[in-house]
């Protein structure tokens, strides 16, 4: 029996060229590069523009993705795209990019994991792979976060920014090959970061309105108070499920939600922090896009190696979290 295996073998990516520093934002809020920069390591983000929605983002990223594979967007089997701000409650990003690609055999479906919404796709992509119902998955994670930020809650807006990130996942080949991963959640901690209103709970009101409730809210202290541990006991039991250990980690690619977080990782995992991919100072929290996006900056680099093994952790509202191990093989 011939086991298949689930590669990422090309990516993409895209980033809005407006750029919103911390000293436009002090113009906006009370608030202060020092003060944004000692808590969360963010000193710009990108945004889009007006009519940039998370469709055209997620497009543009897909395309380039594409373009780098030299594949037509008729052999794509399935575009599953990872996003807390679709264009529309319905019909899914997924289908609206599927038509900008011309991509016309695919099927397709948006997945809401919040900021772990890119694991939860890959791994959904890799069980698509393996059990040999596709061969080729078009995983886009895509947000336009500037759309649903209160830019009167200083204690939220500095944090979030806009950008997409996508990835051809296929079966055999060379690449980062899906070793392991595991994927959590727990919705008793629900309320600690929300979008209370539009939803058939709270639907679009005057009262809504008045209340801001169409902004995202967050618990900051109990957001960071989960986060660090869930990833922790994730990234434990992913490097079990790969067979490896801790030290032979070779990179460490974490959603970008806060710096702070990061290198509480980083010391607990006992990797090397020039060894950690940090994209946070540059574009902020790009929610699922924000691994996707790290991912493609280091193909771009040329950092990862033959035998390398990178470690992806993310943690998101829900509360949902996961972890996975790839492997780089066949690269040149």
């Amino acid at each position: 029996m011939v086991t298949r295996r689930a590669y990422i073998t090309h990516m993409g990516s895209y980033l809005p060229n407006r750029i919103l520093t911390n000293a436009d934002l002090e113009k906006i809020v009370d608030t202060s590069d020092e003060w944004i920069v000692s808590r969360t390591g963010m000193r710009e983000r990108r945004i889009a523009h007006e009519g940039e929605f998370t469709s055209d983002m997620g497009y543009q990223a897909a395309k380039k993705c594409l373009e780098n594979a030299q594949i037509d967007p008729n052999e794509v089997d399935l575009i599953i795209v990872a996003t807390i701000t679709p264009d529309y409650l319905f019909p899914s990003t997924a289908c609206m990019i599927q038509e900008l690609l011309g991509a016309s055999r695919a099927a397709a479906f948006d997945i809401q994991a919040a900021c772990s919404g890119f694991l939860y796709a890959l791994g959904t992509a890799k069980s698509f792979i393996e059990s040999g119902i596709y061969n080729k998955i078009l995983v886009i994670g895509s947000e336009k976060l500037s759309s649903i930020v209160d830019y009167e809650d200083r204690s939220t807006c500095v944090l979030f920014g806009d950008g997409a990130a996508a990835c051809l996942v296929q079966e055999g080949g060379s690449g980062l090959r899906i070793d392991a991963f595991e994927l959590g959640a727990d919705g008793h901690q629900n309320h600690l970061l929300i979008l209370p209103g539009g939803g058939c709970r709270k639907p679009t009101s005057l009262e809504t309105l008045k209340n801001r409730d169409h902004f995202l809210k967050m618990d900051g202290r109990g957001i960071f108070k989960h986060a660090v541990r869930r990833m922790e006991q994730s990234m434990v039991e992913t490097i079990e499920k790969a067979n490896l250990t801790c030290e032979e980690i070779d990179w460490l690619v974490p959603h970008q939600a806060n710096i702070r977080i990061i290198d509480s990782l980083t010391k607990r995992c006992g990797i090397d922090d020039s060894k950690v991919i940090k994209t946070v100072e540059k574009y902020g929290n790009t929610s699922a896009s924000s691994i996707g996006i790290g991912l493609d900056e280091m193909i771009e680099k040329n950092l990862i190696k033959e035998g390398d093994n990178l470690l992806l952790l993310a943690f998101g509202a829900g509360l949902t979290w996961g972890s996975m191990v790839l492997k780089m093989v066949g690269a040149k």
